[in-house]
């Protein structure tokens, strides 16, 4: 089967919207679920713009809320597809919030999602290869391999938790931890 390869900027995905007071919080700042439902969409668009094929979201891998964005701001986000699997993609997905009095713009947020193709049937499909065409596409890729790795890595410690690691974490007095096993 031949592979067709499509480039980073092919997929790439930008959104932009005015937020709302009744996108606010208890604290009068944009809510982190509002976003978080925004960043799922733009995600699904862009995985699906680059695969060809619906696309579901297998996993939210970062989400960094760094700064807060403001009722009144205008929230761009632009995605691309950094690295690609078999069927699946790591899609990034930067935030930024301009204060459209000032023109400041601050960068409030990066995101990974897992984001899988799937078939008509609902099978995993296969996705296109993926063209780097910039150092920061390089850089991106690479980012993506160490994503999966430390994923496995993450699994992997999952399977092999024992009593043994417990009482290693109480006995460190490092954490605000108390075990009452019924």
């Amino acid at each position: 089967m031949e592979i067709n390869f499509k480039t980073v900027s092919s997929s790439y995905v930008i959104i932009s919207e005015l937020m709302l007071p009744s996108h606010t919080n208890f604290s009068g700042k944009i809510h982190g679920g509002y976003i978080l439902s925004l960043l799922d969409q733009i995600a699904f668009a862009c995985a699906s713009k680059f695969s060809g094929n619906y696309c579901v979201t297998a996993s939210v891998d970062t989400v960094n809320f760094l700064k807060p964005i403001e009722v009144g701001e205008l929230v761009t986000m632009k995605a691309s597809v950094n690295f690609v699997g078999n069927s699946s993609m790591i899609v990034g997905i930067r935030v930024e919030a301009e204060n459209i009095q000032t023109g400041v713009i601050k960068h409030c947020n990066s995101s990974y999602f897992t984001m899988v193709s799937k078939d008509k049937e609902g099978r995993n499909a296969p996705v296109p290869g993926l063209i780097l065409t910039t150092l920061k596409e390089v850089s991106r890729f690479e980012n993506g391999v160490q994503q999966i790795a430390l994923k496995k890595e993450r699994e992997y410690q999952k399977s092999i938790a024992t009593f043994g690691t417990i009482e290693s974490i109480l006995k460190s007095n490092q954490y605000k931890v108390k075990v009452a096993l019924e």
